[in-house]
């Protein structure tokens, strides 16, 4: 090998091992805030950003690490039904915000227990503070249990206002709301804040699945089938919506979403049967992209796919992160090859409640022990090569196992190396490649996708440097 191949091979290694590793800091060590839930910017050109406390309180500070102070923008503490998974929960700024000043705020309200998404203005003399005297309620809708609201707003790369709502609450989605296409939960909305019909406060936009439907569908529905779509984002140089599932009590799923959907929800639980416990049919419903089970956590909190320059080992992967465990991972998915997951980071906290980011597409975290996160910068002194200690290769038991049809196969290498995971039959033909390249130091997730293999014994096998582990998968039908 030449020295020059010797060298990218070592710069690879130390790259992929920087993003397995990438260590978080306080964004705003002078700051302080009370169950933060979302972080946004308004994009009007100037350097501000605002923080979203649950219990109906909106915060605004120049995007500073030496930030001392912030205002607060807006209080609806008066309007807002807060705990637990009620509150203030969304915000997102008109794109035209510089100019019209307006804003839209998810939240949930009492009397009866309800969803709100409501317009508000900024003050025509002070762009630090809002008319509190401005809302303009666009949407309600009821919300049957105080759980699984959803919470997320943002507009779309096509201008419209999505809405993420859950399906309801209490265990299970009891009344079948995600499947229910006559109400509103369990869905992703889209709605034309800029023009109203209908009598209504809003306008339908025209391709919608369901616009002028006559079968009674709700027109708003982009989409359906969640159970609590817990933060969903737009990629700024894709426009793919990206949506994190918090799950039941098995699987939590990372989604793609695209218009007229339906994400399965309360058939199926990720990839698994839940209403019917087997044997449910999935024609027509589309499966995560990426899902991990208890072992890794049981809240997901959907993020951003990075497109920031602060970390440019992270640019083009999707970061997200579980509520539960603090752990916060980057997936590698290009709709065509299978999709790489990484952990990068561990909130030490374990209360990652959000993710956002500011004018320049950096990201941050949010977490409930009041303080806004962020991953430090690359440098060129952080990046080293570790030594070779260790040659431990660990193969982990797939999950589910048995499948139907995927599972998730999981690794564990102490070392940079070239790594080669594939599918073979019971007579040893190689039947599918998950990966063959190098990987950094850590433990890795891979999902296999069965859906046109038949029924039975396949084999898993690792070939991670001289060492070649197997594992025996039981697919089922």
């Amino acid at each position: 090998m030449t020295l020059f191949k010797l060298l990218l091979l070592l710069l690879l290694f130390c790259s992929l091992r920087l993003r397995a590793q990438v260590a978080l800091e306080q964004a705003f060590p002078n700051l302080t805030f009370a169950n933060p839930v979302d972080f946004q910017s308004p994009r009007d050109g100037s350097p501000r950003v605002f923080v979203v406390e649950q219990a109906g309180i909106i915060r605004v500070f120049t995007n500073l690490p030496s930030a001392s102070s912030s205002s607060v923008f807006l209080d609806i503490r008066d309007r807002v039904t807060s705990g637990g998974e009620l509150g203030l929960l969304g915000l997102a700024f008109h794109p035209r915000y510089a100019s019209n000043g307006y804003f839209y705020l998810n939240y949930t309200a009492s009397h009866p227990l309800r969803t709100v998404i409501a317009r508000y203005t900024v003050s025509p003399i002070n762009p630090s503070s809002a008319d509190k005297n401005s809302e303009v309620v666009l949407l309600t809708y009821n919300q049957p249990y105080s759980n699984h609201n959803g919470g997320q707003i943002s507009f779309g790369p096509d201008g419209y206002l999505y809405i993420a709502s859950g399906d309801g609450g209490s265990a299970g989605d009891p009344q079948n709301n995600a499947q229910n296409l006559t109400n509103l939960l369990g869905k992703i909305l889209r709605i034309n804040v800029n023009n109203s019909s209908g009598g209504r406060a809003y306008g339908i936009p025209p391709d919608n699945p369901f616009a002028g439907n006559t079968t009674g569908a709700r027109e708003e529905i982009y989409a359906y089938g969640l159970r609590n779509p817990w933060r969903f984002s737009f990629d700024a140089s894709t426009g793919r919506l990206w949506t994190g599932d918090v799950g039941q009590n098995r699987l939590e799923e990372i989604n793609i979403v695209e218009k007229g959907k339906n994400y399965g929800w309360r058939i199926m639980e990720g990839t698994l049967c839940y209403n019917p416990s087997s044997g449910c049919n999935t024609t027509g419903l589309e499966l995560p992209v990426w899902q991990y089970g208890r072992s890794e956590g049981y809240s997901v909190t959907g993020g951003f796919v990075y497109r920031g320059t602060r970390n440019p080992e992270l640019t083009g992967l999707y970061v997200y992160g579980d509520y539960g465990t603090g752990r916060i991972w980057s997936l590698r998915y290009d709709g065509m090859n299978p999709p790489v997951n990484v952990q990068i980071a561990q909130l030490g906290t374990n209360r990652l409640s959000s993710f956002g980011v500011d004018q320049n597409n950096e990201l941050y975290l949010c977490s409930f022990d009041g303080k806004i996160y962020r991953f430090q910068p690359s440098t060129a002194t952080s990046i080293q090569a570790q030594p070779d200690v260790s040659t431990d290769v660990t193969l982990f038991p797939n999950y589910p196992q048995p499948f139907n049809p995927h599972t998730t196969i999981r690794l564990k290498i102490a070392h940079p190396m070239n790594v080669r995971l594939s599918v073979h039959s019971v007579l040893g033909e190689e039947l599918r490649l998950l990966f063959n390249d190098v990987l950094s130091a850590g433990i890795h997730s891979f999902l296999f996708d069965a859906s046109r293999f038949a029924s039975g014994v396949y084999f898993c096998r690792l070939q991670a440097g001289e060492k070649q582990l197997t594992q025996r998968l039981l697919l089922l039908r």
